[in-house]
């Protein structure tokens, strides 16, 4: 696209649109038509996507057996709106998604449809353990990102998005992810133990078992055991943020499987539609399930169309081989990390690898510049991180790795480039 079309779609866009869009300034072009793993614009450029709808496309743009079978419920005049009546497409999934899923992992969690979002499926977790606990407090940690309504941004700590909220957020206390130079297990017994510690036995703790926003942050097997136990011995619900890593982004279905460990709550988004359709769910251990009716709602909780495109995708999991698929990708990943220049860093599992930059530019503008080469190169790729100086590697499960490596070329020759 020509640098005067692009200034004809920030200038229309600027008078009309919101000036809170952040992913239209970093790809600026007209998005016409999506496939797999390829993105094509109304200049007739074709992308490769290493951003997935932000984890929302773990199976890639309109697949075929998705599509399918939303395109007959459609024609067959299924509800396409719901609020929390009882439907066949809500019966259908939730039948599946317990068999296979729910049951084969030895989780007898509740199914609380909330509001189609991932920061309504965190407001949910944290009002319910709240209300389990009749204590208040949540510990969530640095790096953290779980959302941007109130509840949720008050365990989310990015200072900008906060400040966003324009009011004090009260009722989190954080405390060190593992991987710095703090060791956050003791820290966090310490803080819990200590009668003159000034925090009181929260209500919960909530945790990405990888910090998708915030770099690209893996926490160690052993560390997830640990603080399950943790909160076991102190009567703390354990809350899992499954939001970005779930689905099989990691691997597994959930990511917390690697450690062995069941979770008190979990909360689910973006991929499980499949199909990039609205929708969020709050696993609730039964004791936990203490809601009146009616005391957490939404108008749009019952997203039939995403009913239908999540029950297809459960099996889509099993038939396309998706956790060993990952796995293959993983070490392609991981092989191909190796190359890069000694003066950046990378991290990741499964399907989520971050390139970091910090080491060279703190600042974030060497990241910014990569993204904007690979984008003119046909890649598209997002910053993540403290300063965004991490770019981050999420494409498709359902990648071919001839795409996916074509697609690290790209980055990789952005990478010598920009350093250069």
């Amino acid at each position: 696209m020509s640098a005067n079309q692009d200034q004809e779609i920030e200038s229309y866009v600027h008078a009309r649109e919101s000036a809170v869009r952040s992913y239209s300034r970093a790809f600026p072009t007209v998005f016409t038509s999506a496939k797999g793993a390829f993105l094509h614009d109304e200049a007739g450029r074709t992308y490769i996507d290493f951003l997935a709808g932000a984890g929302a496309l773990n199976f890639g743009h309109n697949h075929d057996v998705l599509k399918a079978a939303l395109v007959k419920y459609v024609e067959d005049d299924g509800l396409t709106h719901g609020l929390d009546l009882h439907t066949a497409a809500k019966e259908t999934f939730l039948r599946t998604f317990t068999q296979q899923i729910l049951e084969p992992r030895g989780l007898d969690h509740h199914v609380q449809f909330t509001g189609p979002t991932g920061a309504n499926a965190v407001e949910a977790a944290l009002k319910v353990a709240r209300r389990a606990t009749g204590r208040t407090g949540v510990l969530a940690f640095m790096g953290g990102y779980h959302g941007h309504s109130l509840g949720s941004l008050a365990v989310t700590a990015n200072r900008d998005h906060r400040a966003a909220a324009g009011i004090d957020l009260p009722g989190a206390t954080f405390v060190p992810f593992p991987g710095g130079e703090v060791d956050s297990l003791a820290y966090l017994r310490m803080l819990l133990d200590d009668t003159h510690s000034g925090v009181a036995l929260p209500a919960a703790i909530i945790v990405e078992t990888v910090q998708a926003e915030g770099g690209v942050n893996v926490a160690p097997v052993e560390w997830l055991r640990d603080l399950r136990r943790l909160c076991s011995q102190r009567d703390i619900v354990l809350i899992v943020d499954e939001i970005q890593t779930g689905v099989g982004r990691t691997g597994p279905y959930f990511s917390f499987e690697r450690a062995g460990i069941i979770p008190d709550v979990v909360t689910v988004s973006k991929s499980i539609s499949g199909f990039g359709l609205p929708m969020a769910l709050t696993l609730l251990r039964p004791e936990l399930d203490v809601w009146q009716p009616g005391e957490h709602t939404g108008t749009f909780r019952g997203n039939q169309l995403a009913f239908v495109t999540a029950t297809a995708a459960i099996d889509l999991f099993a038939t396309e081989e998706i956790e060993d698929r990952v796995a293959a990708h993983s070490a392609l990943i991981s092989t191909w990390l190796q190359r890069l220049d000694p003066r950046l860093g990378h991290r990741g599992i499964g399907a989520m690898w971050g390139v970091d930059t910090a080491a060279s530019d703190p600042t974030g503008t060497l990241a910014r510049d990569v993204a904007r080469r690979c984008f003119n190169d046909g890649l598209v790729i997002e910053r993540t991180g403290r300063n965004d100086t991490v770019l981050k590697i999420l494409p498709p499960l359902t990648i071919s790795e001839l795409i996916l490596d074509e697609g690290l070329d790209i980055l990789h020759a952005a990478v010598r480039s920009c350093l250069a």
